[in-house]
């Protein structure tokens, strides 16, 4: 039998989500005799141990004994079990700087990661995350900043609400200005968004009349890869060809730069992608007022994201002449919204979605020992470096 446990997030401040809700555990129990789940006792979950409890799931402090563990965040590093198998989101396949400690952590631990950002179809599409609840959350708080700015409109917070149903009613009645918004990208991230202006009655129009006109109501256009990218030599865009040779392309982004009320981020970014503007870009005819970075790469995509902001206080400005940091709301800055874990303002419905996902596309397979969607989402096994990874040798030397 195998024995999942799900982890206690320790990453500080605590995530409130986790991999399966109570209700998902009672079914696999029922359901995956092959399984037992074991859950690790935590005060900050949406769901309180007594909720584990009552749906016939052991809850305790020791979880040592589980054969895989399931998180969401980074797992602190002294919390690391040695020789387990490990699934959460680890963000070191980018070669991020800061969980540079961690990832050698787990190479001298000989654990074994496998990062959910990783689990792909053949395609490169994602299988498994909480893209469209990021989206949500990430359009209604660029919203509510720019409702804060120009005063036309009040929005409250997310996670004053109870779920997603009760968000949805305090959009009944709101009346919006005349703004133009942009929506970058295609993905989950960016359903979650469309999702909120079709809610608040934003209508979509196409990019070129978005371009080319104004509008007497509040309007938005969505830019997928082929409106945003075009190779730089034969002036075409093809979907596995720039995902392979990201920097053989130029972005298409900048007349949109002089026409845009608020910018929607939903695109995914590495760093050798081509930017949707870069700082000089930044001038007086730069009329953005607003940019929700919901993909959240600092000196990304959008290289005003000069890093994160915590849930409680998602907002800062940025200077348009110095560039630098300021208050939020100003005159001469533009507002910005970069926030790494926007689902924890829905966590209940964040990981309904987010266990649905696992239950339908992973789990069965991690009880029959395996996939190839699961080897190839392994970045390391057993301590080493699996092949498909090699590339982050260097970042997990000492």
């Amino acid at each position: 039998m195998l024995t999942i446990g799900l982890i206690k997030e320790g990453k500080w401040p605590a995530d409130n989500r986790v991999a399966l809700t109570p209700a998902q555990c009672r079914w696999m129990r029922k359901h995956v005799p092959d399984i037992r789940v074991v859950v690790q006792s935590s005060p900050h979950r949406c769901f309180a141990d007594i909720d584990y409890k009552n749906a016939g799931i052991e809850v305790k402090n020791d979880i040592s004994e589980c054969d895989i563990l399931f998180g969401i965040k980074e797992v602190p590093v002294e919390l690391l079990i040695p020789g387990r198998t490990y699934l959460f989101f680890s963000h070191t396949k980018k070669l991020q700087p800061h969980n540079k400690q961690l990832f050698q952590t787990i190479l001298d631990k000989k654990i074994t990661l496998i990062d959910y950002e990783c689990l792909e179809y053949e395609d490169g599409q994602r299988i498994i995350g909480f893209g469209f609840f990021a989206g949500i959350v990430g359009a209604h708080n660029g919203m509510m900043a720019y409702g804060n700015r120009t005063g036309a409109f009040k929005l409250g917070r997310v996670y004053e609400n109870k779920d997603y149903r009760h968000l949805i009613h305090t959009y009944f009645g709101l009346k919006l200005p005349k703004i133009k918004i942009a929506i970058a990208g295609g993905g989950r991230v960016a359903q979650g968004v469309l999702d909120i202006m079709n809610l608040m009655g934003i209508l979509e129009v196409d990019p070129n009349e978005y371009l080319q006109r104004s509008f007497p109501y509040p309007v938005y256009t969505q830019l997928k890869g082929a409106d945003l990218y075009r190779h730089k030599k034969n002036k075409t865009y093809d979907r596995d060809d720039f995902h392979f040779h990201p920097e053989q392309y130029s972005c298409r982004f900048l007349p949109y730069c002089t026409c845009t009320d608020i910018l929607m981020n939903a695109v995914y970014w590495e760093k050798n992608m081509p930017r949707l503007f870069e700082l000089k870009n930044v001038s007086e005819l730069f009329a953005i007022k607003t940019i929700a970075d919901i993909s959240d790469d600092e000196n990304g995509a959008v290289p005003l994201n000069f890093g994160d902001r915590p849930m409680e206080d998602p907002i800062y400005g940025i200077n348009k002449l110095t560039k630098e940091i300021t208050a939020p709301y100003l005159a001469d800055s533009i507002d910005i919204m970069a926030v790494g874990n926007l689902p924890n303002e829905l966590p209940c419905d964040a990981s309904r979605y987010f266990g649905e996902q696992l239950i339908k596309h992973v789990l069965e397979d991690m009880v029959k020992g395996g996939s190839p969607i699961i080897d190839n989402a392994t970045i390391v096994k057993k301590g080493t470096i699996t092949k498909r990874f090699e590339y982050m040798e260097e970042y997990g030397a000492h």
